[in-house]
């Protein structure tokens, strides 16, 4: 397959990472504190803002935007992946191609990434990442799911605004 990404110095990015294994699997939540580390370490070197970001059990989206002068986004998100891997034990499962290649078995290789095109684009991909534990069945309301960040301003709930009960809440602070 011919993976192309799309490189802007200053891009406002949509993300998706996924657990190598996705079924019954809640490391992400169960490590959330190991993953919020992780982040902030790599924020410390390799800046950027996070504009929205959730942890789903088994993946996680979330939107960020680069500086000016910065196109890479890929060094960030494996060192987070890195970062996330080299502090819990290894007890997953790791087939011989990973063992061969000093890989963990935790995260999908690949990652889904989007170039945020203009505020309509933005927008919609706020919304999703925020609606997201809602749509898994998670939780029934935006506001129970402790492991997002949202504020009133970038949400359009589908159900009532008081039903949601929005409020800011940092991820990197939990």
């Amino acid at each position: 397959m011919d993976y192309r990404r799309a490189w802007h110095k200053g891009g406002t990015y949509f993300f998706t990472l996924n657990l190598l294994q996705r079924r019954d699997n809640n490391l992400l939540i169960q490590h959330i504190d190991v993953l919020r580390s992780a982040v902030r370490r790599v924020k410390q070197k390799h800046p950027f803002i996070i504009h929205t970001w959730v942890v789903l059990p088994d993946h996680l989206h979330c939107v960020i935007e680069l500086p000016t002068n910065d196109a890479d986004f890929a060094t960030p998100l494996r060192l987070i992946k890195a970062g996330f891997s080299k502090a819990i034990a290894k007890t997953e499962f790791r087939s011989d191609v990973r063992l061969a290649r000093g890989e963990r078995g935790i995260w999908q290789r690949r990652y889904w990434e989007h170039l945020i095109k203009d505020e309509r684009d933005f927008q919609a991909h706020v919304d999703y990442v925020h609606i997201n534990p809602v749509k898994h069945g998670l939780v029934a309301c935006v506001k129970d799911w402790p492991y997002s960040n949202f504020t009133q301003h970038h949400l359009t709930c589908p159900l009532s605004q008081s039903a949601c009960g929005l409020q800011r809440h940092d991820f990197l602070s939990g």
